[in-house]
């Protein structure tokens, strides 16, 4: 395989195209054929899944150039699985079928996803270079060291702040400028900035917070605010620990337009029977909103709150850009970062599995919320 890569590689660009055109042509024509013609009943597509299920993984192992011992034995559970499809209750193919449909997902999550866990866990208990088994040494030295605990505790005010107040900031908005003259206005003015990367966004906020000599000319727009009301320029992204709000402040301006939008798209979805039923009882405006329309975006709100929450847990393009974590600024992202590139892998690997960790019961928590959401549906 790498010897087609690196031969496909040396050829002329315009040559280039067509190969891999026709490589995709190849890999749809193989799912269609899974998919559509095999699993067909009778004598002829039965010999074409035996030949496919033995064949299959020997030409394949014998391609990338495994052992002969390997692609014989992939032939033999090649074998073994044409038996198990062929007695199939649901009937034959339809295993064969069902392989074809989810190999290629399961293929692509067991490369991309669940090897590299098993490897940055493993990783994640051997010393520095990776030579040697060290255990938890790695964890511990991440709760003890005095600028580590500090990564993880500037991590969950990330996680406490930016998901609360973007999505506060986000459902005001969509409460406020729906259904107002000129609401579409309004809304792209406040979505612009998810369509900037959090590197630009980094870099437009850095030069918001830019202090100069209080004698030269200020280019920071907060500071020359400072200067014109008489006070003295302040360098915001250097005063501990406010300046770990001062870049929280970032992630928000970005992800408000984000909570906006759902939530908007949500309120317009709440029925309007509900709103008038409430005004009729003589609710006023505070009430219908606390008793109908939140209760009635609720999933929405939850889906807007973990998805922040993530962004939060695993946020690295701001501080990296702004501070590369001086003055007590680094994130569990930034440092796992900076251990690798001081050549100490295995902290590198161990704040990744912390990190994992934290995220972990986030994503649990959203999977089972939408599992609830189908279930009343």
């Amino acid at each position: 395989m790498s010897a087609f890569f690196t031969w496909l590689a040396g050829l002329p660009p315009l040559a280039q195209v067509p190969i891999v055109i026709l490589v995709f042509a190849v890999v749809v024509a193989a799912i269609l054929f899974f998919v559509e013609i095999a699993p067909r009943s009778g004598r002829i597509y039965t010999i074409i899944r035996l030949a496919v299920c033995i064949l299959g993984p020997l030409a394949i192992l014998l391609i990338v150039g495994s052992y002969w011992w390997a692609a014989a034995a992939a032939a033999v559970l090649g074998g073994v699985f044409f038996l198990l499809d062929y007695r199939s209750k649901q009937g034959a193919g339809y295993l064969f079928q069902l392989f074809g449909f989810l190999g290629p997902a399961v293929l692509l999550l067991t490369l991309g996803l669940i090897l590299p866990s098993i490897q940055t866990i493993v990783q994640s208990m051997m010393n520095s270079r990776g030579e040697r088994f060290v255990g938890f040494e790695n964890f511990i030295w991440i709760f003890t060291q005095p600028e580590a605990i500090r990564t993880v505790g500037n991590t969950i005010i990330w996680v406490l702040v930016a998901p609360i107040v973007s999505t506060i900031a986000g459902l005001a908005y969509a409460v406020f400028i729906d259904k107002s003259r000129g609401e579409k206005y309004f809304k792209i003015l406040v979505f612009m900035p998810m369509a900037i990367s959090f590197v630009g966004a980094s870099i437009i906020w850095r030069f918001v917070y830019t202090a100069r000599p209080a004698e030269q000319n200020q280019i920071g727009l907060l500071n020359q605010v400072v200067v014109w009301f008489g006070g003295e320029p302040v360098s915001f992204l250097a005063v501990e620990p406010w300046n770990t709000f001062f870049l929280i402040v970032v992630l928000i301006w970005v992800q408000t337009g984000f909570a906006m939008v759902i939530l908007s798209a949500a309120i317009k979805g709440v029925p309007t029977e509900q709103v008038e039923a409430a005004e009729l009882d003589g609710t006023n405006g505070w009430q219908r909103f606390t008793n109908v329309t939140v209760p009635g975006i609720r999933s929405s709100l939850i889906v807007v709150l973990t998805t922040i929450s993530i962004a939060s847990l695993k946020v690295f393009d701001i501080v990296r850009t702004m501070t590369a974590g001086a003055n007590d600024t680094s994130v569990i992202a930034n440092e796992m970062y900076t251990q690798f590139k001081n050549f100490e892998q295995g902290r590198s690997a161990a704040f990744a599995v912390v990190l994992f960790l934290l995220v972990l019961p986030i994503v649990v928590y959203n999977a089972r919320q939408i599992k609830k959401q189908r279930e009343i549906r």
